[in-house]
């Protein structure tokens, strides 16, 4: 009879292991491609950007215009560059180094402060960019940046993966988070992005 009840508990063990793994695996709350998605639509923003101000330089005949804006428009993007590798070490810091629900009113204000920051940014190049703003450039250029949006994104998988890291143990989980900081995630500097 014990060995029946052994060959049960093996089976149910490893039934219970590959489930984890799978669920793991498939389940969206081990997702944080959001990350990748949100460093592209920053960078994105960019180029828009600086070809709206070439119109209003080649418009005016005045190259300054060019070039002071693509000074000022450095400084907000190195702004916002720094806030976001903040962020996500900030947001890795409070899953690792709290219980589930301090972690979760960590999160909560590392999202908002870098909501403000998106909604800094997002009106400085929207004040730039808009049809009858600076000098008058007709057209509006449309620029896929929704602050609101994209912070609810980034909130949902930071609360997603915080689940899934509270189903892992030690290295597994230290390795899982470490991937929010890896090169990939961060922002390409502005002299690169803004050729």
């Amino acid at each position: 009879m014990k060995r029946y009840n052994l060959l049960i508990v093996l089976l149910l063990l490893v039934f219970n292991v590959a489930t984890a793994q799978k669920t793991k695996k498939d389940s969206p709350a081990a997702d944080l491609s959001v990350l990748k998605e949100t460093k592209t639509k920053i960078e994105n923003t960019v180029p828009l950007v600086i070809g709206h101000l070439q119109a209003i330089a080649t418009k005016e005949g005045d190259n300054n215009i060019l070039t002071n804006g693509k000074i000022a428009l450095g400084k907000e993007y190195g702004i916002l560059e720094s806030e976001w590798r903040l962020y996500r070490g900030n947001m890795k810091n409070c899953i690792l180094n709290n219980s589930s629900k301090k972690a979760k009113k960590c999160m909560e204000y590392h999202t908002q402060y870098l909501r403000n920051t998106f909604i800094n940014y997002k009106n400085y190049i929207t004040y730039l960019t808009k049809k009858n703003g600076y000098l008058g450039v007709e057209g509006d250029t449309k620029i896929d940046f929704n602050p609101s949006e994209i912070t609810t994104k980034l909130s949902e998988a930071y609360f997603n993966a915080n689940d899934a890291a509270g189903r892992m143990k030690g290295q597994q989980k230290t390795d899982f988070l470490g991937q929010t900081m890896s090169e990939e995630n961060n922002l390409r500097p502005y002299a690169e992005v803004a050729q």
